[in-house]
């Protein structure tokens, strides 16, 4: 019989055939955007790119399974994994958090005196940077899934870098502005494409401890800004804040000139792994049931983002969650600020504040990815914290420096909550395509919410900033309140599948499936983590 070949086409989970690929070679496209593979009978489905993979180096499904047996192996090249890859996206989230919050580092030493800005111009400099991030966040979504990963990132890193010695040049706020908004178009790759690595490279059960895990590194990049610009603040003979900006600079520069060459494109393309040892890493992802990788944008897959519930309820908890960051972020430092009348102190006090944020964004997700099914009651347990320090700041006297401490270095929390709220879009949907954009999605939350929140805290309201306390504690509540509704919509759903496989008589547990690129609403055999 004449076999037949046909462009990949989208199936629904509902009309899946059984299909049994033909062991002979198979063709594999280049460009990986027109997908071929030869079948011997049932239906042509999209391939992921990772069971092309497969196909190019005549891999049999039966031989992953053979290796995913192989417990020392597989824990060998995970510690392979853990000490190449995570390095690289620790010291970038560090760099990354260190210029970010260059800013109100400045503030708090002699910005304001030496450019003339206004706290209203202030808050602005703290928008724009997210406005800037909302307008690029979904090109370079776009770019990461297109273009060689590792280049695309690497490239933005360097030009941050660039852009943050051109800022120590600005005379006022226009410069400044202007520096800002370049600032936040070439960070706004940075958190998106690494949730994807993580949902690339490690399974659903370790995806969020280690976005913990670099994520964490905000707070070691607090206490690293700390140590360091408390020595650069005793400088003398130019402005403390552009030498802040200059060290940040070089820094960055020199990290994203390594990143371009080392951070891979993805698991297929990973040369520093071999043949064996990249089919052993899609052996473990492709259990996730969420797809590896796919350059082909899917426009069926972008549509189904903007009717899944589950997309919707993680926008707009990220969207309170990051007007209480906008807050906290830009005037926590003012608000200690208020009652040390110190510039110096300001700055040491936040080297322990990077400890704190540090755990706090450690153990959230680690607790997420320990326990099972407990990510949605991180998003609700971490924001208990900072609610109680909102509470200090908002009434205890500017006299009780103990007490205001405490809720400075315990503020914070709500980022553990954020990180697994992040990361939900790329470990719990499937889909590439559909991955990319929901992720995307969720993050323009997170930059609207930053817009936001530091218009909340009025100049005229210094040092306590009532009206910012309030809209934080209405922001938790609300945040509280999503969590719960996205925790029985998840049970419910995989309630609705564990009762649909039981009246088809589906086993549960059995891995050997092609790798298909399917959404979850697409995939029955696909269950959600709550």
């Amino acid at each position: 019989m004449a076999e037949e070949v046909k462009r990949a086409v989208d199936q629904p989970a509902t009309q899946s055939q059984d299909i049994e690929l033909d062991k002979k070679a198979k063709k594999f496209d280049a460009d990986n955007t027109d997908l071929e593979a030869d079948l011997k009978t049932g239906t042509v489905v999209d391939l992921d790119e990772a069971e092309l993979f497969l196909q190019q180096h005549d891999i049999p499904h039966s031989r992953l399974a053979e290796l995913m047996a192989d417990e020392a192996a597989m824990k060998k090249l995970m510690r392979k994994v853990n000490w190449t890859l995570m390095p690289l996206l620790c010291g970038t989230y560090l760099l990354q958090y260190v210029d970010k919050q260059a800013l109100s580092y400045s503030a708090v030493f002699d910005l304001f005196t030496s450019t003339g800005m206004t706290s209203d111009e202030y808050s602005w400099m703290a928008s724009i940077f997210y406005i800037a991030y909302l307008v690029a966040e979904w090109p370079a979504s776009y770019l990461v899934q297109r273009l060689p990963t590792g280049r695309i990132v690497g490239s933005f890193v360097v030009t941050w870098g660039t852009i943050m010695l051109c800022t120590a040049a600005a005379q006022n706020f226009a410069g400044l502005a202007a520096c800002r908004f370049l600032l936040g178009v070439f960070e706004a790759v940075i958190t998106p494409s690494f949730m994807l690595i993580v949902s690339q490279w490690f399974t659903r059960e370790e995806q969020p401890a280690r976005a913990g895990l670099f994520y964490c590194f905000n707070g070691f990049g607090s206490m690293f800004g700390g140590i360091l610009f408390y020595a650069v603040g005793q400088a003398k003979g130019w402005d403390v804040w552009r030498i802040i900006y200059v060290l940040c600079g070089g820094l960055t520069v020199c990290w994203g000139v390594m990143l371009y060459f080392f951070l891979p494109d993805n698991i297929m393309s990973a040369n520093r792994y071999t043949i064996e040892e990249r089919a052993m890493l899609i052996a473990r992802t492709s259990r996730n049931r969420t797809g590896v990788f796919s350059r082909q944008i899917k426009w069926a897959q972008i549509k189904e983002v903007f009717t899944d519930a589950q997309i919707w309820l993680l926008f707009f908890y990220v969207l309170l969650n990051e007007c209480v960051n906008g807050g906290i972020a830009n005037f926590s430092k003012l608000i200690v600020k208020g009652f040390t009348h110190d510039a110096l102190l300001t700055t040491a006090y936040g080297i322990p504040y990077g400890a704190c944020t540090a755990l706090f964004m450690f153990t959230g997700p680690w607790a997420a990815s320990k326990l099972k099914n407990f990510r949605t009651i991180v998003m609700m347990l971490w924001l208990l914290p900072t609610l109680v320090a909102v509470c200090l700041f908002w009434k205890l006297p500017r006299s009780n420096h103990g007490g205001l401490l405490t809720g400075y270095y315990i503020c914070a929390s709500f980022i553990g909550s954020l990180i697994v709220a992040l990361q939900m879009p790329a470990s719990n949907v499937a889909g590439y395509t559909k991955r990319t954009t929901a992720t995307a999605f969720v993050f323009l939350a997170y930059c609207v919410g930053n817009i936001i929140g530091p218009h909340a805290f009025l100049n005229d309201e210094a040092p306590i900033y009532q009206t910012g306390c309030q809209l934080i504690i209405g922001c938790t509540a609300g945040q509280f309140t999503i969590a719960v509704f996205l925790r029985l919509l998840l049970i419910r759903r995989n309630k609705i599948r564990d009762e649909n496989d039981r009246a088809a008589g589906v086993v549960a547990g059995d891995d050997d499936e092609i790798m298909q690129d399917l959404t979850d609403f697409e995939n029955p055999r696909f269950r959600y983590s709550y």
